[in-house]
């Protein structure tokens, strides 16, 4: 049998090996390797070609390259019958009932204490204030200096610092926006009118009450003729809107380096009413306020004997306290989700 023959019979298996032999694609991919390998018959006929005729091998060579084609084209032909096959198999199997109810999924919620931070906004947006964010990592320049508290002021220990270096700080207070508001701020469009929330630190221990990282919301107004009956207004009105219009608030004589008169505000733990006496309110201390000192503007570049106002830090870590009755403050940090499931937002 010459080598044409041989070549035009092992077509005719392969052909028929492909077609009727072959269930699947790891079957399919062994046949390509026994017939079109090195090692296949194919091959082992065209070692022959070297005793044939200079004539006789383009022949050959021809049949053996139309082989080749031949049986790559069935067995693409194969794979495309064998891959439509397993993914209607597939489809079969898996097939879905869409008319069965599907599993509910829980829904996510803001943390507690942003809650408190989006409510206090969308407060004070309401009243005509602008929400500022400002760096983390602050200037000495801006943390104290710019807020009445040189160098060598004593009233800087009040305030245990991460120091980074001698000049770069993680600010201890929100107020640093206060200072680069006022600083940039221009008075013939308008008021000032801003608060500023983010994340403090200071190197405390943390206990039921205390925490080495918080949360302050700032505020400052500042304008011609700014009384300290407007800081009351406010604060009351923030008073009511968190914790109820049956709350009061109380102001009493405090001291911080960048207010001046300064005072500490209480609010009501319970309702108070016309007939609550005096002695039986119990207050909660929650935020510290005051008029802006004139040192403070002045730095600022601003005329402290035309314009004037007042400033007010809050905690939402405390108001969360205060509001929800949590007695430990590391609650809110400790992410147990059985904690915070409990304080669903409102629609």
């Amino acid at each position: 049998m010459s080598l044409a023959d041989e070549l035009q019979a092992l077509k005719k298996q392969a052909l028929n090996e492909i077609k009727d032999s072959v269930d699947n694609l790891k079957e399919l991919n062994q046949v390509r390797v026994n017939w079109l390998g090195k090692k296949g018959p194919i091959t082992e006929v065209l070692r022959g070609m070297k005793d044939l005729s200079a004539e006789e091998r383009p022949k050959v060579g021809a049949i053996a390259n139309e082989l080749r084609d031949k049986l790559a084209d069935a067995i693409s032909i194969k794979q495309a019958q064998l891959e439509k096959a397993a993914l209607q198999a597939q489809l079969s199997a898996e097939k879905l009932d869409v008319t069965l109810p599907g599993r509910p999924l829980k829904q996510g919620q803001p943390h507690v204490l942003q809650q408190i931070i989006d409510d206090l906004e969308d407060q004070f947006m309401g009243m005509g204030y602008q929400v500022l964010e400002g760096p983390e990592v602050e200037t000495d320049k801006f943390n104290f200096e710019m807020m009445n508290l040189p160098k060598d002021h004593p009233a800087r220990d009040m305030q245990d610092t991460f120091y980074i270096t001698p000049e770069i700080l993680m600010r201890t207070q929100t107020s640093p926006m206060q200072a680069r508001a006022m600083v940039n701020h221009d008075f013939t469009k308008g008021p000032l009118k801003m608060i500023s929330p983010g994340r403090v630190y200071r190197r405390d221990t943390d206990d039921a009450t205390h925490s080495h990282q918080f949360h302050q919301v700032e505020g400052l107004v500042l304008d011609k003729h700014i009384t300290m009956a407007d800081l009351k207004g406010t604060l009351l009105a923030v008073a009511h809107q968190l914790f109820g219009d049956d709350h009061d608030i109380r102001l009493r004589p405090s001291y911080f380096p960048f207010t001046e008169p300064s005072v500490e505000v209480d609010v009501s733990w319970g309702p108070v009413t016309a007939d609550t006496k005096p002695e039986d309110i119990e207050w909660i201390e929650v935020l510290g306020a005051g008029m802006v000192h004139p040192n403070v503007l002045r730095m600022a570049g601003i005329d402290a004997d035309v314009y004037g106002g007042f400033a007010f830090g809050l905690g939402p870590d405390r108001f969360a306290m205060l509001k929800y009755g949590v007695e430990d403050i590391r609650n809110f940090y400790l992410n147990d989700v059985r904690f915070l499931e409990q304080f669903t937002q409102r629609g």
